[in-house]
């Protein structure tokens, strides 16, 4: 782009920042809304200033709320026995839609990531422990990727909750359902045959 159209320009450089979306994929977002779909493109930027004005953490899990206690935390009908440990609040929201877990939750909005610079202040982890050392709380469960970046941060919270006297589970991994094992990696074969039961 030349320096003709400088809202343009900005448009692209806005949609770059989103997970995955290289120029290409910004130019030809840009060029589908200001062409095809002006309409859109106001209802998008409309819902955007919107969330951004009205979306902040809720203070006691840390997931996204309007309010300052979000809609999980203010249920009386949920578990507070159970404290699930997540890394963001796209991941709560993957758990809420099993319907299989009615514990609360606490979003670290991260992971441990030493060569990103992401230590445990960065993520929370004084909060979690304040949080889980509430009598109420009798299992916490870690609930991470299991990518390296997971695992370690499921080690250190899982050390530090244990340290402090707590129970502490981590979800099982195994095999997908639906998959065939000779396509399946040789990390995921190992933990389900040693995680069998």
């Amino acid at each position: 782009m030349s320096a003709a159209e400088p809202s343009l320009n900005a448009l692209i450089e806005a949609l770059r920042r989103l997970p995955g979306v290289g120029v290409k994929s910004a130019q030809r977002m840009a060029f589908h809304l200001l062409q095809h779909d002006r309409d859109g493109a106001l209802k998008l930027a409309h819902a955007l200033t919107g969330a951004v004005s009205h979306i902040h953490h809720c203070q006691r899990c840390h997931t996204f709320s309007e309010t300052a206690l979000c809609g999980v935390c203010n249920d009386a009908s949920r578990d507070a026995s159970q404290l699930c440990v997540v890394e963001t609040p796209a991941d709560q929201a993957a758990l809420e839609r099993t319907g299989s877990y009615r514990g609360l939750y606490f979003v670290l909005m991260g992971r441990l990531s030493p060569l990103d610079g992401v230590g445990v202040r960065d993520i929370g982890v004084a909060e979690l422990l304040e949080r889980a050392a509430d009598p109420a709380v009798q299992e916490v469960i870690l609930a991470l990727g299991f990518s390296v970046e997971g695992e370690a941060t499921a080690h250190a919270l899982g050390q530090a909750l244990r340290a402090r006297g707590g129970h502490v589970t981590r979800l099982a991994r195994g095999v997908p359902v639906g998959s065939e094992l000779e396509y399946v990696d040789l990390s995921t074969i190992a933990h389900a045959m040693s995680d069998r039961r």
